[in-house]
């Protein structure tokens, strides 16, 4: 089969030479940090693209026996080459005073052989990797913030606290999609574009440019299998949804879950629609399921860069002051409507009896 490819698509390189134009002042650091993360990306979807080929599926065995990390999740082969390679690529430079990791307990300090510079980067880098065995796509997700004036003056080691910003305070986020093809999506504050990669040049070239996601949907994404856990407002809005023409919304919608946090987040800004991981009462311990620094806060800022919304369900999300480096949170995002409506039935909470008969409960002896 032969292809014509566009000559005229700008790389990621000429993308962000012209976002730096309207700067004058800018050292380039910040461009050089995108690059090493884009060149870790790269490396990443080499190794899932590969598979069972290269012998990295499974789970991990660390030497020490440790196979979990400090989520208390089983870590996946991937999970701790992905991690590593994220680190080998962006540590060197000197445009990072450290960075943090889900698959880290603690933040990483950068090596003493090498500069620091005035940037922080959390990541998750691989999100969805539960899946992995099964083919499903899968993704890293990342996050860029100033390093307080102190960390860049004195050059002192990081500590949990420097990264604890709420998400306005992001200079930029991203994802990298490792799926049919590899894309990477990213915002720099001004928008959100979308680079594919291309396998012959090896460079990710602009494809999606200003992606907006529509504030009407017909699509909503949740865990079902968790709704006897689900607070009241939740319940109601799902149940609405179900009804479809024939409920108080008037119209049908369709249910998607893929379990890939990344994937969903990809649906959603390319077509739409609604993605819950809210807060519910299965493990009271804990308050959602998704991580905020590494995976609500980069998400929510493409989220709203792109026209749509972020929540925790009842407040938007990038203005949560953080309190730990692995808090957990729950996370409401994607069309603008949608989640807004969200919101207002959490500030108006009602006792609903969910009449859906995928969430009935069934007895012989209801009336």
């Amino acid at each position: 089969m032969s292809m014509t490819l566009r000559s005229n698509r700008s790389t990621l390189t000429q993308f962000l030479i012209e976002e730096r134009r309207r700067f004058p002042s800018a050292s380039g650091d910040f461009n050089a940090l995108i690059l090493d993360v884009a060149l870790a990306c790269k490396g990443i979807a080499r190794a899932v693209a590969y598979g069972e080929l290269a012998g990295v599926m499974g789970n991990h065995a660390a030497a020490d026996g440790g196979s979990v990390n400090v989520q208390g999740e089983t870590q996946k082969t991937l999970d701790v080459l992905s991690n590593d390679v994220f680190m080998q690529r962006t540590e060197w430079a000197g445009n990072l005073a450290g960075m943090a990791s889900e698959e880290m307990d603690l933040p990483y300090q950068i090596p003493a052989q090498y500069p620091r510079g005035n940037y922080l980067i959390v990541f998750d880098p691989l999100d969805g990797s539960s899946n992995i065995d099964v083919n499903v796509s899968v993704g890293s997700i990342f996050s860029i913030l100033r390093a307080p004036k102190d960390v860049m003056e004195s050059g002192r080691d990081v500590v949990e606290a420097d990264f604890l910003q709420p998400g306005a305070q992001q200079v930029a986020a991203g994802y990298a999609l490792y799926g049919p093809t590899t894309m990477l999506v990213l915002t720099v504050g001004d928008g959100v574009n979308g680079f594919t990669l291309d396998p012959n040049l090896g460079e990710f070239m602009l494809t999606h440019p200003k992606l907006s996601i529509p504030e009407d949907t017909h699509e909503f994404a949740i865990n079902a299998s968790n709704a006897r856990f689900w607070e009241a407002p939740v319940k109601r809005y799902v149940d609405e949804c179900l009804a479809g023409k024939t409920g108080t919304r008037g119209k049908d919608f369709n249910m998607r879950w893929i379990a890939s946090m990344v994937a969903e987040a990809h649906r959603i800004l390319m077509r739409g629609g609604v993605f819950m991981y809210p807060r519910d009462t299965k493990d009271t311990s804990k308050p959602g399921r998704l991580r905020l620094l590494y995976e609500a806060n980069p998400v929510g800022m493409i989220m709203e860069q792109a026209g749509g919304r972020a929540s925790t369900g009842e407040i938007p999300m990038l203005t949560v002051q953080p309190t730990g480096l692995h808090q957990r949170i729950g996370f409401v995002f994607g069309s603008k409507n949608e989640v807004e409506r969200i919101e207002r039935y959490h500030r108006e909470p009602v006792n609903v009896e969910l009449a859906n008969p995928l969430f009935a409960e069934r007895s012989l002896f209801r009336d």
